[in-house]
């Protein structure tokens, strides 16, 4: 049996406090995100897929690293990062935001949760917010503290996710609402619930406030779950491409900027409020963005396993794009790809060539997301 110390690169990576709970569950093999392992192998990424689809997958993503700020000027502050409108949001609830810098790229995708008037989380895709939140505040002449607090989230996903739900905390989680959260406490572990998670199915994000009990609570996870099919997992790409879901550093980068990928609805330019990027975002709106987020399907064998490498898209011998991310969709029973192209040839219908690991192959531009385009099964 594997230890947990057959793990790792020395001190500088961080473990989670599921780190060898993950282990003793099965996890063969690890990425490292926000400085952090990520366990990335529990046996068939197409299982895994299958388990999160039918039952309900138990994911360790304390590499969701929370800034923490709080203050007088929290919500100022929290506001200045932001082209999203906060100005409504309530005490309770989650937002989908991106943080942009002063030309408009994009810095971070990650939830905001509000848990007190003065008291914001921005959960962390993989990208080091917290240096860049710290060196804002320090010219920003508002008063803020911005710290990383000992918070570790646990995803729950999966269509049996709100039965374990019910098991662990009662009948009253049940009217917790898609992207609001709330203070918990299970066996004493100190806890915030939202529904939320990175997986376009119903699911529930667990944040731990007590490093110390990461594996009280793993565990007590998995028991309540194993009636209803629970299995120890990682966060899908099948499922999240299926769902359009970005990866920072794959489908958006600080190169890039929110009306290429389709989120206009997350940028409120005529909102009072200040944010960093609002002189450049509007100038990148009147002249109409460049490049264009796409679908495709790609027209060869069943891609083994998810694209390592930027695919060149191709049109007419010139290259006018690249494939962000590819993988095989079992259910679907086709592969799938978002990528970036262009804007003159984001067109739908339209053929491409892709010039995959084993060459060159034909592809057809598609409506994004594959499956469940208004997001019925999270929010239901």
């Amino acid at each position: 049996m594997m230890q947990s110390d057959d793990f790792g690169f020395g001190t500088q990576i961080r473990k989670s406090p599921y780190f060898d709970a993950t282990v003793r569950w099965g996890a063969k093999g690890f990425s490292v995100y926000n400085h952090m392992y990520i366990p990335r192998d529990f046996g068939d990424p197409e299982q895994n897929f299958w388990n999160l689809v039918n039952d309900a997958i138990l994911c360790d993503v304390a590499v969701e690293r929370q800034v923490e700020i709080t203050g007088p000027d929290a919500a100022k502050f929290t506001q200045m990062l932001t082209p999203r409108d906060l100005s409504k949001m309530a005490v309770g609830q989650c937002k989908y935001i991106l943080i942009t810098n002063a030309d408009g790229g994009i810095l971070n995708d990650p939830i905001l949760l509000r848990l007190a008037e003065n008291h914001f989380w921005i959960s962390l895709a993989d990208s080091d917010i917290l240096l860049w939140a710290q060196g804002l505040a320090v010219h920003s002449g508002l008063d803020v503290k911005i710290c990383e607090p000992d918070v570790s989230p646990l995803q729950l996903q999966g269509p049996k996710s709100g039965e374990i739900m019910k098991d662990l905390f009662g009948e009253e989680i049940m009217d917790l609402k898609y992207y609001w959260m709330r203070e918990l406490e299970l066996d004493g572990i100190p806890l915030i619930v939202s529904r939320t998670g990175w997986s376009s199915e119903l699911g529930y994000e667990i944040y731990l406030r007590d490093g110390s009990r990461g594996d009280d609570l793993w565990e007590r996870i998995m028991v309540a779950g194993m009636p209803h099919g629970l299995k120890p997992g990682h966060t899908s790409s099948i499922r999240r491409i299926e769902g359009g879901m970005l990866s920072y550093h794959a489908d958006a980068d600080i190169n890039t900027n929110p009306f290429e990928l389709g989120f206009d609805r997350l940028v409120n330019l005529d909102m009072e409020a200040d944010f960093i990027g609002k002189d450049a975002l509007r100038k990148i709106k009147e002249e109409g963005p460049k490049r264009k987020q796409i679908g495709l399907v790609i027209d060869c064998d069943p891609l083994q396993g998810p694209n390592t490498t930027f695919w060149p898209i191709m049109v007419n011998g010139e290259e006018v794009g690249k494939v962000t991310s590819a993988v095989y969709s079992p259910r679907l029973e086709k592969n799938i790809a978002l990528a970036m192209v262009s804007a003159e040839w984001a067109n739908l219908g339209a053929q491409v060539e892709v010039v995959t690991r084993s060459g060159p192959t034909t592809a057809t531009i598609v409506e994004r997301p594959f499956f469940d385009p208004k997001k019925a099964i999270a929010a239901a």
